[in-house]
């Protein structure tokens, strides 16, 4: 699905909050409704047909929880709920309800856009025969190779199939031992050279890395421009 084709309804009683999503999401190419309430979100999915939902908890009147269960039970979309930092409880309620994301308050903006890129392509595989970029380095999966300015780098396999999954999922921060599923490595500390073997290959300055970054306490993730 392309950008310029996917239309998004951002439901948020804060108006810094819409007008801020609709005018970066709008500048990177979506089509933007906003809804400040329940009530006039169920008008707009009455009259729209949307690809993704941006849904605030905390709402007056029947809030995010209540919203996103009935929308649940009419029509399949995919829902981000917005959430207080540190509200466990919120997550997990959101995420048995069916709920395919949420981000916690405040956030930035570029992190939303790469978990709306991730679920709207979450079904699509990644070609193998196209090249990929992650800033200045090319990536060529079928033959193994980074290039990176006029250095040429092979990857192993065990590096290829974390980055196919990175590729596919840019944003989404994979724990250690997710890492070690993928790429079929048990040991914590492997895994690590191995980001680091990766890093060399992708950033310019691998020891302030742009885009394979460490999230603290939680593992590693891939970020694309």
């Amino acid at each position: 699905m392309e950008n310029n084709k996917t239309h998004i309804l951002v439901v948020d009683d804060d108006d810094r909050i819409r007008n801020l999503l609709k005018e970066y999401l709008n500048e990177n190419n979506y089509i933007v409704s906003t809804a400040e309430d329940s009530e006039n979100a169920k008008t707009k999915l009455e009259q729209f047909k949307f690809d993704l939902i941006v849904l605030d908890v905390m709402m007056p009147g029947q809030n995010g929880f209540e919203l996103a269960k009935e929308i649940k039970k009419d029509i399949e979309v995919p829902i981000i709920f917005l959430t207080a930092k540190g509200e466990v409880e919120n997550r997990i309620k959101g995420l048995e309800l069916g709920v395919d994301d949420y981000i916690g308050k405040p956030f930035e903006p570029k992190e939303l856009l790469l978990r709306i890129k991730n679920i709207i392509n979450k079904n699509n595989k990644i070609d193998l025969n196209t090249k990929h970029f992650v800033g200045n380095a090319q990536i060529d999966l079928n033959k193994m190779n980074i290039n990176l300015g006029e250095k040429n780098k092979k990857i192993n396999s065990s590096e290829k199939k974390v980055l196919i999954k990175m590729l596919e999922n840019p944003g989404k921060t994979y724990s250690r031992e997710e890492i070690g599923k993928i790429s079929g490595i048990s040991q914590e500390r492997s895994i690590d050279v191995m980001i680091t073997r990766l890093r060399q290959k992708i950033e310019i300055n691998p020891k302030n890395p742009k885009y394979l970054q460490t999230i603290r306490g939680s593992g590693y993730v891939l970020w694309i421009e």
